[in-house]
């Protein structure tokens, strides 16, 4: 009976066992999941003590932004990954962001020169 090359070598192992994958302790995603619900009793708070106007929009976008957050780290796995691929990720969502402030910062004065223009005619 042959032996195969494995059996004259035991330390020798393939490339499927030497990459099994990180494992990361139950612990963390038990605090994630934690957070996330504490997360969202925050935001639904907010509904229930009535809050309105830019405090209760900004609260719920901040909310909104952590939880997303703790989920693409942990539970997609980006915390542990590549610098590049993160940046491949994020920003381009980070950057639209940009565009949507600078957007509204303009609307104002946008606004106002139409009420200009179209008040005179």
């Amino acid at each position: 009976m042959a032996q195969s090359s494995m059996d004259h070598h035991p330390q020798a192992t393939t490339a499927a066992d030497s990459h099994e994958g990180q494992q990361h302790p139950i612990r963390l995603y038990l605090l994630v999941w934690g957070l996330l619900f504490v997360l969202s009793a925050a935001s639904y708070l907010v509904d229930y003590m009535e809050l309105q106007g830019g405090l209760r929009w900004s609260l719920i976008l901040i909310f909104m932004m952590l939880k997303a957050g703790l989920i693409v780290a942990v539970f997609m796995h980006m915390a542990w990954e590549r610098l590049a691929l993160g940046y491949a990720i994020l920003l381009p969502p980070f950057i639209i962001l940009v565009f949507v402030v600078i957007m509204l910062l303009e609307s104002d004065y946008t606004l106002l020169t139409r009420l200009t223009e179209f008040a005179t005619q």
